[in-house]
């Protein structure tokens, strides 16, 4: 595909220039890019080397400048594009850049190809990454087999890791079978992804709550009613709470809250009944009070 030979590789490898590695993602495609860049200008692998190696000592944070920066070669120079300077790779030295110096347009018109082409990969692996997730969308809704959506949810989260909702979606299933910690890790990393994500918030809720620690159920259910107030399931989980903690004038404002927001539902009967027995409840004992 890169068009190199397989000894190229492994000569690259050995030179310290290339991870070895069975399988290639996308970095390493880019770094691949980066080195035939390179190699066309028949500059040594030794001396690309000390010019990567100065470049990470140099540079906080790069950990491969092959695919963390912009490189051009000019004359025999390797250089670095860092913002609108540029910079001597091996010396660490600004280098003067002017338009007509050799190699300055054509690094310009590659770094701007280059970043239409890592656009253009980033959009197709998020569509690919959203076909994944409606694969397992959809074998959850005809009741297709648990591990085909578990993979189709796997790989959609291969391809894009802060996928809140494939995160979401592979822990309730892991809920549903009661492998809380799995279901605990993957409702997490959603709200890692997403903080503001309601759905991991209440499912997460929902975790702690199986599990009888009130006090976490609770702090997740807030948060998620903090999101969107209008979370008719959070209201009603929230009133279930209060009410089996005895906290009844705060159960009783969720079971309204509820009420207000989906009066018709099979569930709203429940929820009309125990906010009627709280609130008879609630007399009787002022009776008995007075």
């Amino acid at each position: 595909m890169a068009g190199v030979s397989a000894s190229q590789f492994r000569r690259w490898e050995t030179n310290g220039l290339l991870e070895p590695t069975e399988v290639y993602d996308f970095r390493h495609l880019l770094a691949i890019r980066t080195l035939i860049k390179l190699k066309a200008e028949r500059l040594r692998p030794d001396k690309i080397r000390r010019a990567l190696d100065s470049v990470r000592e140099k540079l906080d944070g790069v950990e491969n400048p092959l695919t963390d920066l912009k490189l051009y070669v000019d004359g025999k120079r390797i250089h670095v594009r860092i913002g609108g300077q540029h910079v001597d790779a091996e010396s660490g030295q600004l280098v003067l850049a002017f338009h007509d110096e050799p190699g300055y347009d054509t690094a310009i018109a590659l770094e701007r190809r280059d970043e239409k082409e890592r656009a253009a990969a980033s959009r197709r692996k998020q569509q690919e990454a959203e076909s994944w997730f409606l694969r397992g969308v959809d074998f959850e809704q005809n009741e297709g087999p648990k591990d085909k959506a578990i993979e189709a949810y796997r790989v959609a989260i291969a391809l894009e890791p802060q996928f809140a909702a494939a995160l979401v979606n592979l822990g309730t299933i892991y809920f549903n079978q009661h492998d809380l910690a799995r279901a605990q890790k993957y409702y997490g990393r959603a709200i890692d992804a997403n903080p503001r994500y309601a759905l991991a918030h209440f499912n997460l809720g929902n975790l702690h709550d199986e599990r009888g620690e009130t006090d976490e159920a609770r702090r997740h259910y807030l948060t998620a009613l903090d999101i969107d107030q209008n979370y008719a399931d959070a209201h009603y989980n929230l009133a279930l709470l209060y009410q089996n903690t005895r906290e009844v004038m705060k159960a009783v404002r969720h079971w309204r809250s509820y009420l207000a927001i989906d009066p018709g539902s099979i569930w709203a009967d429940a929820a009309r009944r125990e906010l009627n027995r709280l609130l008879a409840s609630t007399i009787v004992h002022g009776r008995q009070a007075r």
